[in-house]
């Protein structure tokens, strides 16, 4: 955060006073899933979060299968999602808000495992400058567990004062 009197979000303060090993991820996880139960179905785990990324896994389940039995492409932009929500959260401070506002998603080979997603800023926010409404884009690279991407997702969250 560029404003050194920004404060972090309630999330990411919560975040940060868990410990950060799997208990602290697991404790967090659930809360997250508490808060914004629509994420429950994909089964999400955070497993990073900090200014700027974020990194959440999710389980091949029967939850997220499509009829061909592999991870749908649906679920998988929910775990896109979430993955941005917690980023954002992460890194937007009090001062500010933010909301979803695009995701442009593509779908580049079937999901056959469970799947991780890395959600990364796509430039720098300078906190001090958004005194209007901006458009803040989140690259979200979804992968299997052979490491091959599987869905990419640019969300673009609009970001204003609050």
């Amino acid at each position: 955060m560029s404003d050194s009197t920004a404060r972090p979000s309630a999330t990411y303060a919560l975040r940060k006073r868990l410990p950060r090993n799997a208990l602290g991820n697991a404790l967090f996880s659930a809360g997250m899933v508490a808060k914004v139960p629509y994420f429950g179905t994909i089964l999400p785990f955070v497993t990073e979060m900090e200014p700027g990324f974020c990194k959440v896994t999710a389980p091949k389940w029967i939850g997220v299968h499509n009829h061909l039995g592999t991870f749908h492409a649906i679920a998988a932009c929910n775990l896109a999602e979430t993955a941005m929500g917690m980023l954002m959260e992460a890194t937007t401070p009090t001062s500010h808000r933010w909301i979803p506002k695009a995701m442009t998603t593509q779908y580049l080979t079937k999901a056959t495992t469970r799947l991780t997603a890395e959600a990364r800023l796509a430039e720098p926010i300078e906190w001090d400058t958004v005194t209007e409404g901006r458009d803040v884009v989140v690259n979200v690279s979804i992968r299997d567990t052979e490491g091959v991407e599987v869905v990419h997702c640019d969300i673009t969250t609009w970001v204003t004062p609050a």
